[in-house]
Formats: structure tokens, C-alpha cells, sequence
């Protein structure tokens, strides 16, 4: 599929704009039907509700609150200097079109409305819309209106989920900002205009198709408002990623002397390989929202797995076309005019990645005992976590809608913003009930509206705020205790009713959710690593770096250390859906992170047989892309704070932290380390659980006879220029052996011939260290297994410790070439028996000397 999308390149250019700007044309049409549905089954705050709903049905249209205060020389909100301002406004706001009713304060039926001190008041706004449809222009009209009553000593500002929406940052504005903040990282580096434009243009196109069909889908199922924002917030941060990996992948093939179509074909063979797997395991992580059987989460599971699997299709399709256009271009002019230069870089890698891996190798304890002192410092606030629901209250203090939240708290009590509803079906008296609540502690007044339908409602005023646990102990009162003593059915509900029970319900049956998904994580590394200690590894890292995440989240947005700072507001609990989501998230990111560590760690296992070298050049060749790529993630997440959405905001953070210490601190350290220790039990399963476990290769199957990018060129090519081995003469210029005379222009002799292989057994290797005159590790040296006949077998560069290994197919005699630059080259010959062979070479100025 890589090949036909490479050389059917404006094909699939064409599809895929077709495509995104189908959808846009038709979203754009049918516009938005998002729907908040809070579905608690088996809850009292439910049939609260349910009651509710069936004796005073709700208006279609959103209310929302209109406040002001008299202060210094003015006087109460009753003088009629104030109102001369306060009634004009209202009734002029009262005559707007798509404004149903306004209900002020004036009229002897609402004197309710008026504040005991007799200087603040309210009047309830009702529009024939719901908020999220109400004009914009029109909501920043009826603001306008009532702030242009304000004078020195009256104050007036407005509440309400309608006033909300002109707060917000234009629609956007977060997006464009990660996306920038990707483009500077991705700039720094590729070094390339066109390489840092790819993963961008993928990422949007699978975004941007994916918010469309979320818009087209509100219409056919409940979809929340939260939904695209969470959608585009997981879509950018997965889309760049896995187009970064392939990308890389993509160009160090490129850098390694093959022809960009291969190269294209190689990376999308082996890295899309990994971004499908990984792109499976993020909507299977989403998918495990479903165990939650909370419909508000359907929606939510909907829009972001459509949005990961059309950034995955993007990566595995647009992306090979967009590679195709570029050709050579997709590395800088400097990296061109190098390749040409000096040729194809070494295979293996070098640089501060390799020294860190050999580090990590070194001292594999000490790594991991600071990783774990770090995160277990970072998850210590998570045991005060307390979910909850925000509400305007949380805003920054700037906006209109805090002020009128604090003027009504101020005015009329703190439980004024939150008030309970105890629903009396039936008929019953309620006088008693009412009488006893009012006695009841933390209760600040309690009033039965008149019965309609046979349904009585109490309206229950706390003295404590909707987000105080104060409130929420009231709440459990008045159901255990209370309502249970008057002798009557009742049921509590509300809005603060219905956010407590979310939560209770949030977290009974959160264990069963991290279970699940941790349970599906561990089955899929099993399936693809053939390993228990693996996926068994990954799941503790995942539990790790979730304890971790959620400590910052506790101590930012429920402690408030650096809410005001990061303009996110006062702070509150944390909301009760959003453990859940992001537990969704994280997982699907960690298992990205895994699976594009591990599957080149595997590789390397399943070439060698050394865990060792296997978790050293993994960690050295995978780190500084995983890196980068978590680089980005965390600009993209962390931008969401722009979103003016607290819901958007927490999950951002709480994601960036995720993937900063995910990506910086366990993958990078702890796991590597771990696996140091653990050895070669990394890789153990049992026989018995292997016959039955089905195969799903992450990597490619090796070819034994065709081209390879870490050996070079095939056998049927001729001449490697890597090595300056030539099938064809025989002869190799680095090393001056002549496979068909058997002459070695170095030692100046003819060696005797020797059978191809020797021996029974299966497939070993050839390790050892390379050194120069004076004792010093040799790092980038090229080592060479070439076969009796003259095939290449296996080619590797030295790391920085000098060591090396390569792979041999089986036991016999082979011609082992050192090369190095500023060194004579030389070959030898070695004989390899049932096991691996220890093999370690001194490099000279006028040779190569056997040490051992």
C-alpha cells in the first residue's frame, strides 16, 4: 500500500482533499446538534429529575442571571435612583429578538430577589434558545445593555452558561498556538522547512476530517460540547506524533544511502507497522470508557477514536504520497550536500542518545531508584484527589461571569449558586419535612413551592457552596438521615445533586475501567512481544505515570498552586468525567511510547539474542524521536489552557505532565533501566503459552535475501559501498581480501579454503570490543560478517564503548572486516563454534591486531 500511494501520489492527494472538503461543505450545512447528557441510572438525583421533568417541563431556552450591587453613597437597590437605571435595561432587554422572558426583581411577587441588606438583586434572563445556539451577537448585546446601567457605586454583571460563550477565546485559538509550538520543534529537528510541514499537514488533515464528521454525528447521537475539544486535543497530539516517527524513520533511510522511494516504503513497512498497532491501542484505551455505561462518555469515545483513526489513515496514506512529492527534498540542503559528500551515515546511532543508553547501561540501579524517588514524590498529592464538577465560580476573577457568581454568594449565601431540590412525589404533606430541613444543620433556608402534577418541590439553600464538601455531606444528610425520619418519599436532586452522584458513580466503578484497560494493554504486548515481563512492565509504568499525572493535576487545579498564574481561574475539585478520560488518553499515548521503544528493542532481541544490546541500541536509536515527539505532544496539550474551557484546560495539563513524565522519565530511564536489571527474563514465555498466543508482528519479517537497511545492499547488486565488498570480482578494496584466489593483499599470503559453514547448531554471534593503539574504545567503526562466498551476512558500527556485536546464521568459518576512518582496514578470519564467539580487536595505523 506505501508503494502504490508513493507512486500514485496526486491520487491519493486528490481523495484525501476531496474528502476533508466534503465533510467541511457538509458539517458546515448541517451544522452542530452537541447535547450534555448527564445519564445517571439508579441514582437519586435521577428520579429527582425524572419527577421534575414530568411536572414542570423545562423551557427550551437557556437561563441566565443578571446581577448588580449598590455601594458607597447609593443607595439600596430599591431607591429609585437605581432603579430608574436597573428597569429600563431590563425592559429593553425584555424586547430583544430571541429573548423569551425577562423575570426581574420589582414585582412584590419576587421580592425573593433582593438580597436581605437590600443591596444586591437579580433578574432571570430566559432565551428561546439553548446556550450553546443562542447568537453570539446577541448574548454580547444584552451584556452590553446591562453594563450600561453601571455607574460609581452600582455594579452590574451577568451569569450563565449563554454569557459564557462570548468569554471564550475565538474558536481555534489553542489549536493554531500548538500547532506553532509543534512547528518550532519540528523546525529544530528535522532542519527542514518541507520535513517540519509534513507531520503538520497530516495531523491537520486527520483534525480537521475528524471534527467534521463529529458535527455530522451530534445529529444522529448525543455527542457532548466537550467532545470535539478532547477530539482535536488527543487528534493533534497523536497525528503529529505518528507522522514524526515515520517521518524519521523515513529520512535516516535516506541518510543511509537508499533511494527515497525505498526508504519511503521501509519506514511506512516498519514505523507504520508500529503506528497502526499504536493507533489500535489508543482506541481500544477510549473504547474502555465504555465500561463505564455512562452515556455522557459515548459521545466522547466517539469523536476522539474517529479522530485518532483518520490520523492514523493520514500517516499510513497521505503521508507516503506527501513523501513522494518531496523526494530527496524532505532532508535540509546541508543534510543533501553531506549524503553526497561523504557518503551514507553510519547504521547505528551516535550522538547524546547512544552516550545516554551506555550510560543507562552502566548504572541501571541508581537510574532507577531517582526515577522512582520522582514520580512517587510527584504522586503524593493524588491522595487527596476529590472529584467534582466546576462551575463559573472557578473562572478567572476578570470575567463578568465570576463577579456575578461572588455578588450572588456575597448577596444571598454561598449555597445561592448551587441550591437542592427535594422532590416530593404523590401528594404527600410536606410541612413537617420542610420544618425539619430547615432545622437541619448547614442548611440556610428551605421553601416547598406550590404542588403541580401531585409533585412538591423543596428548594433547599446550603449554607456551604456547590463545590464544598460541606455540601456534598448535607446532601448524603438529608438522604440518610432526614428524609428517611419524616416518614415521606423524597429524592434529592439538582444540580449539585446530580454532579455529587456523577462522581460517586465516577468512582465505584473506576477500578473496573483501569482493570479493563490495563488488562487489554497487557494482552496486546503479549500478543506482540511473545514476553510476560513486557506488557507486565508496561502496565506498572502506566499505573506509575497515572498516579504521577494526577498528583500534578491535584496540586495545580484542587490546591491551586499556579491556577491565577496560568490564567485558569480559582481552584476546585477536580471534574468527575475527567479521571476517565485521561486515564484513556495516557494509556493509549504510553502504549504508543512502549510499543515504538520496545518493538526496536524486540528487533534487536530477536537479531542477536543479546538483551543488552538489544535495550542499548532500542533506548539509543528510539529515545531522541520519543523525545521530540513528547516535545510536541506537551506544547499541543499545554496550549489547550487557551481554550477558556476549565474542562479543556485541566486536560491539558494534566496530559503535558502525563507525556513529560512518561516520555522523559520512564521511557527514557526507569524502563530501560529496568529491563537492564531484569535481563534476559525480558523475554521469557512459556512454551505452552506460545503455541497458543496467535502472532501479530509489529515488525516486518526479515528477508533473508533482500536488501536490508542496517547490512546494506543486497547480494545481487554488486559492489556495497559500505563496505567495498564486490560479489561479483570477489574482491574487497577495504579490506584486500580476494574470496576467489583467497589472496589478502594485508598479510601478503593466500589462506587455505575453507568450507562454507561447519557444524550443527543454529544461529549465534560475534561480540567483542574495538580499541585503538593506546587502550581507547573506538566508537564508528564499521564491522563486516561476510560469508566464505562472499555474501554479506551482517554489518554494524561500533557504540561508543567500542563494542560491537554481529549476527551469525550459523556455526562455521567467515570473514570477520574492520574498518575505521584514519585506520588501515583488515580482515580476518574467524571459525564459530556452537556459541557465541568473544572477539576483540586492536586497531592500529598500519593495521588491525588480534588482542584475544
Amino acid at each position: 500500500m506505501a508503494r502504490w500511494c508513493y507512486r500514485h501520489r496526486l491520487v491519493v492527494l486528490v481523495l484525501w482533499v476531496g474528502a476533508l472538503f466534503g465533510l467541511g461543505a457538509a458539517g458546515t450545512s448541517a451544522g452542530t446538534d452537541y447535547s450534555n447528557v448527564f445519564s445517571l441510572p439508579d441514582t437519586d438525583s435521577k428520579q429527582a429529575y425524572d419527577l421534575m421533568t414530568k411536572a414542570f417541563p423545562r423551557s427550551s431556552g437557556d437561563t441566565d442571571t443578571v446581577v448588580w450591587r449598590s455601594s458607597g453613597d447609593v443607595g439600596p437597590v430599591t431607591d429609585t435612583a437605581v432603579r430608574s437605571r436597573i428597569e429600563p435595561v431590563l425592559k429593553e432587554i425584555a424586547g430583544m429578538r430571541g429573548v423569551g422572558e425577562v423575570v426581574g426583581p420589582y414585582d412584590a411577587k419576587n421580592a425573593a430577589q433582593i438580597s436581605r441588606d437590600g443591596r444586591t438583586a437579580f433578574a432571570q434572563i430566559t432565551f428561546t434558545d439553548q446556550a450553546n445556539e443562542v447568537p453570539k451577537d446577541l448574548v454580547r448585546k444584552v451584556v452590553d445593555t446591562a453594563q450600561g446601567a453601571e455607574r460609581d457605586g452600582l455594579q452590574v454583571e451577568l451569569g450563565g452558561q449563554a454569557i459564557t460563550r462570548i468569554q471564550e477565546p475565538p474558536t481555534g485559538v489553542s489549536e493554531v498556538v500548538g500547532i506553532a509550538a509543534a512547528a518550532v520543534v519540528l523546525f529544530l529537528a528535522f532542519g527542514s522547512l518541507f520535513a517540519m510541514l509534513l507531520p503538520i499537514v497530516v495531523a491537520i488533515t486527520g483534525v480537521g476530517s475528524g471534527m467534521m464528521a463529529t458535527m455530522l454525528l451530534s445529529h444522529v447521537t448525543n455527542v457532548p460540547e466537550v467532545a470535539p475539544l478532547l477530539g482535536s486535543l488527543i487528534g493533534l497530539g497523536v497525528g503529529i506524533d505518528y507522522a514524526l516517527f515515520i517521518v524519521t524513520r523515513h529520512r535516516r533511510g535516506i541518510q543511509r544511502g537508499l533511494e527515497p522511494e525505498e526508504s519511503a516504503v521501509r519506514a511506512l513497512n516498519t514505523s507504520g507497522r508500529a503506528v497502526l498497532f499504536a493507533g489500535g491501542t489508543v482506541c481500544i484505551a477510549l473504547a474502555g470508557m465504555l465500561v463505564m455505561n455512562l452515556r455522557f462518555l459515548d459521545g466522547v469515545v466517539i469523536a476522539t477514536s474517529l479522530t485518532v483513526v483518520l490520523s492514523v489513515l493520514a500517516a499510513v496514506t497521505l503521508l507516503p504520497a506527501l513523501l513522494g512529492l518531496l523526494g530527496p527534498r524532505v532532508l535540509s540542503r546541508k543534510q543533501r550536500r553531506k549524503l553526497a559528500g561523504a557518503g551514507p551515515d553510519p547504521a547505528e546511532a551516535s550522538g547524546p542518545a547512544a552516550r545516554w543508553s551506555a550510560y543507562v547501561q552502566e548504572r541501571p540501579r541508581s537510574i532507577a531508584a531517582m526515577a522512582l524517588v520522582v514520580m512517587a514524590v510527584l504522586a503524593l498529592p493524588v491522595l487527596s484527589l476529590r472529584l467534582g464538577a466546576t462551575d463559573q465560580g472557578n473562572n478567572q476573577e476578570s470575567t463578568t461571569t465570576r463577579q456575578a457568581y461572588d455578588l450572588l454568594a456575597e448577596g444571598f449565601g454561598p449555597g445561592f449558586n448551587g441550591p437542592l431540590q427535594v422532590v416530593v412525589p404523590g401528594g404527600a404533606d410536606t410541612t413537617e419535612l420542610v420544618r425539619t430541613i430547615r432545622a437541619t444543620d448547614d442548611v440556610a433556608q428551605a421553601a416547598a413551592a406550590p404542588p403541580a402534577g401531585g409533585i412538591t418541590v423543596i428548594q433547599v439553600v446550603p449554607k456551604t457552596s456547590p463545590q464544598s464538601v460541606g455540601t456534598d455531606r448535607l446532601i448524603d444528610r438529608l438522604r440518610d438521615d432526614v428524609i428517611p425520619e419524616a416518614g415521606v418519599e423524597a429524592h434529592v436532586g439538582g444540580v449539585t445533586a446530580v454532579f455529587k452522584d456523577f462522581a460517586s458513580v465516577t468512582g465505584d466503578r473506576l477500578p473496573y475501567f483501569v482493570g479493563a484497560i490495563i488488562g487489554l494493554g497487557f494482552l496486546l504486548l503479549l500478543i506482540a512481544f511473545r514476553s510476560l515481563v513486557v506488557p507486565l512492565t508496561a502496565a506498572l509504568m502506566n499505573l506509575i505515570a497515572a498516579a504521577a499525572s494526577f498528583g500534578v493535576l491535584v496540586a495545580v487545579f484542587q490546591w491551586g498552586w499556579g491556577t491565577e498564574f496560568l490564567g485558569i481561574g480559582k481552584e476546585g475539585p477536580i471534574t468527575a468525567f475527567l479521571p476517565v478520560i485521561m486515564l484513556s488518553l495516557l494509556f493509549g499515548l504510553s502504549m504508543d511510547y512502549q510499543v515504538f521503544l520496545v518493538s526496536r528493542m524486540h528487533e534487536e532481541w530477536v537479531h542477536t539474542g543479546d538483551n543488552a544490546r538489544a535495550v542499548r541500541v532500542g533506548l539509543a536509536e528510539t529515545s531522541r524521536v520519543i523525545n521530540c515527539a513528547a516535545l510536541i505532544m506537551i506544547c499541543v496539550f499545554s496550549a489547550f489552557v487557551l481554550s477558556g474551557d476549565m474542562e479543556g484546560a485541566m486536560a491539558g495539563i494534566g496530559l503535558a505532565a502525563a507525556v513529560a513524565l512518561d516520555a522523559f522519565i520512564l521511557r527514557t530511564a526507569l524502563v530501560p533501566a529496568a529491563m537492564h536489571l531484569l535481563g534476559r527474563s525480558n523475554w521469557w514465555l512459556p512454551g505452552w503459552l506460545e503455541g497458543r498466543l496467535p502472532h501479530l508482528a509489529v515488525e516486518p519479517a526479515a528477508s533473508p535475501t533482500g536488501p536490508n537497511e542496517s547490512t546494506g545492499p543486497d547480494e545481487s547488486t554488486g559492489p556495497d559501498k559500505n563496505t567495498g565488498f564486490d560479489k561479483n570480482t570477489g574482491f574487497d578494496k577495504n579490506t584486500g581480501f580476494d574470496k576467489n584466489t583467497g589472496f589478502d593483499k594485508n598479510t601478503e599470503h593466500l589462506k587455505a579454503a575453507e568450507p562454507e559453514t561447519s557444524g550443527t547448531g543454529g544461529a549465534t554471534v560475534i561480540h567483542g570490543f574495538l580499541r585503538t593503539a593506546d587502550g581507547d574504545p573506538l566508537a564508528g567503526a564499521s564491522v563486516t560478517l561476510v560469508s566464505r562466498g562472499g555474501r554479506q551476512l551482517d554489518r554494524v558500527t561500533s557504540i561508543a564503548d567500542g563494542s560491537y556485536i554481529v549476527s551469525v546464521p550459523a556455526p562455521g568459518a567467515y570473514i570477520l572486516a574492520v574498518t575505521a576512518r584514519g585506520l588501515a582496514s583488515r580482515a580476518h578470519h574467524v571459525t564459530v563454534g556452537g556459541g557465541p564467539l568473544v572477539y576483540d580487536v586492536e586497531l592500529t595505523d598500519d593495521g588491525a591486531g588480534l588482542v584475544k
